[in-house]
């Protein structure tokens, strides 16, 4: 993949994100974008954030005191995680669960 089509799998990635995070109640859930990065946060001050990494084409995501890379898989159309393939949208939303403490449904 060359650099404007990660530029743009990334950005249509956080797209996806930062629409399915306005779904979820702000009250346990806020977020913010800026360039590359979609920012997480939660009413105990915990943050996640989502990053695009262009050096190694990744998006990168912190989450509590955890990283995860994920890589673009053109044969699914899925970020999958360089280490064990779990998807990046599933991952999102199992984390998100366990911080606010309700089943929150995973991005299409």
């Amino acid at each position: 993949m060359d650099a404007n089509e990660f530029l743009r799998r990334a950005d249509e990635c956080f797209g996806r994100v930062a629409k399915w995070l306005e779904a979820l109640d702000p009250d346990e859930v806020d977020y913010s974008t800026g360039d590359g990065v979609v920012t997480i946060e939660f009413p105990d001050g915990g943050k996640f954030i989502l990053s695009r990494q262009a050096a190694t084409a990744q998006i990168w995501l912190a989450a509590g005191a955890s990283g995860r890379h994920y890589d673009y898989d053109a044969s699914s159309d899925r970020w999958r995680d360089d280490k064990d393939g779990h998807d990046l949208y599933a991952r999102l939303a199992e984390l998100i669960s366990e911080k606010v403490g309700s089943r929150v449904e995973a991005l299409g």
